[in-house]
């Protein structure tokens, strides 16, 4: 990188990875640490046909948005790409990535765009996977994210977005893996907060000696954990307290919930976001106490509960058998068992004859991972007028398949996306959660 020249570069806008864009003898350019607006001096380090990848070495003209990054760790960890803008600016860019998308994959236009949902920008990160390398040239191990564009795991002390009780458990597990019989062999340790324990999940690829059990019993007590072992796969985690099996949860205040999980359990990251989302989707469905409501790719029930809380009926479908089990058993410990019902089924093979077989629903919310719903989207939309849910809700995590399902209702299916709106779920990086309404005009 240090060989190519300087280039002097104008800003145009940013990409969802945190990037500037310009423009220089009919190239794009995406120049890491600049800011829309900025004139800067840029290095190409990475050159493709289409396109090259550059890093700003000198800001000649400054972003009204650019701020100090709050972490003294920024722009060596890869955990966060957007600490230089300032928080409002990182949420319109977000919206302008989803508007985009929306109208150059799906072909669509919202009807409105709805307020962003915001949390905090600090401490929000209650889900999280640490990677762990122990480095004899540096004689200790190193706990925490990989660096930018690297498999390094960075030199981090301290974590701006992990909750300050757990970004001050990084130096003390350093000390603590290389205290283990087997330092070199532990590759990770995963984090879930709930509302009254933290687990830790430590990876051990070794068995674990009665020694280390003890170190780990130990630093469970003094800080006020609890662990979990994963000799192998996810499946193969367990307590290492058998009584902290179904201590971790999440409460829902609004409803009257509390939602129970395991460490390996898919669950938000962001709880204080997923409250606020869970309430805007609730009262965008607009669900009336008649209503029969479906649940699609509903997780361990963070909608499909809440939900039975207002619905005559709640049908919750999803693909992992673990999560429809931990589904079942909150509704009974909820007492909503009557109102609900839970079924294990791939929603990506499905169609138009299983949808309908599901008997009529009056609303739909749809939560699909990153690849999205696209089968679903095409059996919604070949369903006659009379046999359709007079609305949708989809929550996203991916614009442009969010994009392409959009596009498949409106301009296959006759559904019109009513209202769209970005929701902040992890501040300081590109990704980009959203939520969208669509209604049927029969």
């Amino acid at each position: 990188m240090s060989d190519s020249p300087l280039l002097e570069l104008e800003i145009e806008s940013l990409d969802l990875e945190g990037q500037g864009v310009a423009h220089h003898d009919g190239k794009v350019i995406f120049v890491e640490g600049a800011l829309p607006g900025e004139r800067v001096l840029a290095r190409v380090g990475r050159s493709k046909r289409s396109y090259d990848r550059a890093r700003c070495e000198q800001v000649l003209r400054a972003s009204s948005q650019r701020v100090v990054p709050p972490c003294p760790h920024f722009g060596v960890c890869g955990g966060c790409a957007m600490q230089h803008l300032e928080p409002a600016a990182q949420v319109a860019i977000k919206q302008r990535g989803l508007e985009d998308a929306l109208a150059h994959i799906g072909k669509v236009r919202p009807g409105m765009i709805l307020p962003p949902l915001h949390g905090p920008s600090s401490g929000y990160r209650y889900r999280a996977r640490l990677s762990a390398r122990y480095v004899y040239k540096k004689g200790g191990a190193l706990v925490g994210f990989r660096e930018r564009h690297s498999s390094y795991v960075a030199d981090i002390r301290s974590c701006l977005v992990l909750p300050p009780h757990v970004s001050a458990l990084l130096l003390p597990l350093r000390d603590l893996i290389g205290s283990l019989s087997c330092p070199e062999k532990i590759p990770q340790i995963e984090v879930a907060v709930g509302d009254q324990v933290t687990v830790l999940s430590l990876r051990h690829l070794d068995p674990l000696t009665d020694a280390d059990l003890a170190c780990l019993r130990a630093f469970g007590a003094q800080y006020d954990v609890c662990w979990w072992l994963q000799p192998k796969g996810p499946d193969t985690a367990y307590p290492l307290n058998p009584a902290d099996l179904d201590a971790l949860a999440y409460s829902l205040p609004e409803y009257g919930l509390r939602m129970h999980y395991r460490p390996m359990d898919f669950t938000q990251v962001n709880p204080f976001v997923n409250r606020v989302l869970i309430s805007r989707a609730l009262s965008l469905l607009d669900v009336q106490p008649d209503d029969r409501v479906a649940d699609m790719f509903c997780g361990l029930g963070n909608f499909s509960l809440p939900l039975a809380t207002v619905a005559r009926e709640v049908v919750g479908i999803e693909g992992s058998a673990t999560l429809v089990q931990r589904a079942c058993e909150d509704a009974a410990r909820q007492n909503l068992s009557k109102r609900t019902s839970f079924a294990c089924l791939n929603l990506f093979e499905i169609d138009e004859a299983w949808l309908k077989s599901l008997g009529h629903f009056d609303r739909m919310l749809i939560d699909p991972p990153r690849e999205g719903a696209m089968a679903l989207s095409q059996a919604l939309a070949a369903l006659s007028s009379d046999e359709r849910p007079r609305r949708i809700v989809m929550v996203s995590c991916n614009p442009a398949t969010l994009a392409r399902d959009a596009g498949i209702l409106c301009n296959t299916g006759g559904w019109r996306l009513s209202a769209v709106g970005v929701v902040n779920m992890f501040p300081h990086t590109g990704h980009v959660e959203s939520i969208a309404v669509f209604d049927s005009d029969r």
